[in-house]
């Protein structure tokens, strides 16, 4: 057995870890007198929002949680549920976990002997290897290559990979960039040859200024679109490369702005490129003028077109329920961040939808099923799969937004941002396994914790807002913005996901953690036959 100590933290500054964040329950490790926090020292389980009869969300924290297993190998968590700031006593909060990464509130618990439960807390060698695997980011310990390898030209060669072993026990093949001085492939021979482990390089931030980014893998190049901050979000550029690495230094150009067409106004927020049925669109928000009209909106490249000629994309279109009413009621609702993806044969959509008036109750998620070969028209009525309930997604503001799908096989990861756009900004995740129904919405399973925070990666501040790209190794990046500083603009970034051995998607795995300088250079011998 193992033990794990839980705890809260003390707020820091309102912009780094606010009251919301450490009044949540942490977990470290335990061995003797040392502790060892567990995901990068941030909350792990937090209270959930208590809803209000008009639909609105009052915050709630906790404080003092204790655990204890039960007769049937779950564990019982008790928490004094306190306000938002961690003042007040708002009851106790109950909840049940079998491993300290999913948790299910669970109301009363009468008859529970609070004396039994503890803030260290011993819990079998399986769920401790689990947890620690899960909340700590893995780090490649290894580099695989076979002592001998067989290949008649490059091409064949350039096919043999290097398998990256990780502390988890996860694994990456790798493509290896190859000496081949004095090498002929004309002649038999043995021949002993060096390498480097290839890793594509991204120096964060990729582009100042630039938010919400997306890049798309289309007839043969890849394509970057992104909010764009430096202008008060009034264009929408777009850059061409034949690699993600080479979008970094790609020439910009103007794809729309808020002159061109009538309607289309300021605010042009979050684009972003979806394939259906062969053909490329973009999604993107705007507005005829004011914020409280900002709707979501849907470009088509034509037929043949030509992604960098701003004239071969149509009309920015609204998007209307399947009778062809308004999603919202402008004026007193907005819809924007909505994003597309296909799952077990059919199209689906999911967005961020905020009421104001009456009362401003939130942004929260929406999901329909899509009509592909009319992609501005749902198929069904919109289902409610997420609210702002928990402290890093009401932080400042209660907002769930930027939703993204990312298919792992089994299961659907519908990752989404949280919070105010500012430093404490997060990523967390919705998510739905394998031939489950995606439009009720007790078919989602919700993460308790982010997935991606200021404190993930050092330099990185409010990160956010993410979308994720397959590239032609079938390597998957992560592309997101962050702030280079607190106060800094938002910015873009590009990192590879790495799945855990549990098949999770990890979004905070840096290059160097990826592949260990020491281990990048491998050796074998190369025969030719």
């Amino acid at each position: 057995m193992k033990q794990i100590l839980l705890y809260t933290r003390e707020p820091m500054d309102s912009a780094v870890y606010d009251a919301k964040l450490a009044y949540s329950m942490h977990i470290a490790v335990k061995d003797g007198d040392e502790a060892t926090p567990l995901n990068h020292n941030s909350g792990v389980f937090f209270a959930k929002a208590f809803e209000n009869p008009d639909g609105s969300l009052t915050a709630k924290s906790l404080k003092n949680p204790r655990a204890g297993r039960m007769s049937d190998g779950s564990y019982l968590i008790r928490a004094d549920r306190t306000e938002a700031d961690g003042s007040g006593n708002c009851g106790t909060l109950w909840a049940r976990t079998d491993d300290f990464l999913w948790y299910e509130e669970i109301g009363n618990c009468d008859g529970a002997d609070e004396d039994a439960l503890s803030d260290v807390v011993e819990i079998p060698d399986e769920v401790y290897e689990r947890l620690v695997n899960t909340l700590t980011t893995p780090h490649n310990v290894a580099m695989e290559l076979p002592e001998e390898v067989t290949a008649s030209s490059k091409e064949e060669l350039r096919e043999i990979r290097a398998k990256a072993v990780y502390s988890d026990g996860s694994t990456d093949m790798k493509r290896v960039d190859w000496d081949l001085d004095g090498v002929d492939f004309s002649r038999k021979g043995e021949y002993e040859i060096s390498g480097k482990v290839h890793q594509d390089h991204f120096e964060f931030p990729i582009a100042v200024n630039r938010a919400d980014p997306c890049v798309t893998y289309w007839d043969g190049h890849y394509y970057f679109i992104a909010t764009n901050d430096a202008d008060g979000n009034h264009t929408l550029y777009i850059r061409k490369a034949e690699s993600i690495p080479g979008l970094v230094t790609a020439e910009e150009v103007l794809l729309l702005d808020s002159e061109t067409y009538e309607g289309i106004g300021g605010l042009l927020w979050a684009p972003e490129f979806h394939e259906i049925k062969g053909r490329l669109y973009i999604f993107h928000a705007c507005t005829p003028g004011e914020f409280f009209r900002e709707e979501s909106h849907v470009m088509e490249l034509r037929a043949g077109g030509d992604p960098m000629n701003r004239n071969d994309w149509s009309r920015p279109k609204r998007v209307t329920k399947a009778d062809g009413s308004d999603l919202a009621e402008a004026g007193k609702e907005i819809t924007l961040d909505m994003t597309e993806f296909e799952w077990e044969g059919k199209y689906y959509v999911a967005w961020s939808q905020r009421q104001f008036l009456p009362k401003d109750l939130g942004a929260w998620l929406y999901f329909a099923e899509l009509d592909p070969d009319e992609p501005t028209r749902l198929l069904s009525e919109p289902v409610i799969i997420s609210k702002p309930d928990y402290g890093w997604a009401n932080n400042h503001t209660f907002v769930d937004e930027g939703p993204f799908a990312l298919n792992s096989g089994d299961k659907l990861w519908l990752t989404f941002s949280s919070a105010a756009v500012d430093s404490t900004y997060v990523v967390s995740a919705l998510v739905l396994d394998k031939g489950k129904n995606p439009l009720e919405p007790g078919s989602w399973k919700k993460m308790n914790y982010p997935l991606l925070t200021s404190r993930s990666v050092p330099g990185e501040f409010g990160t956010g807002h993410n979308a994720y790209v397959r590239d032609k190794d079938g390597k998957v990046f992560n592309t997101y913005h962050a702030r280079p500083g607190i106060d800094a603009p938002r910015s873009s970034g590009i990192r590879r996901v790495h799945f855990n051995i549990y098949g999770e998607p990890v979004l905070d795995m840096t290059e160097e953690l990826d592949v260990k300088p020491d281990l990048m250079c491998v050796k074998t011998k190369l025969v030719i036959r």
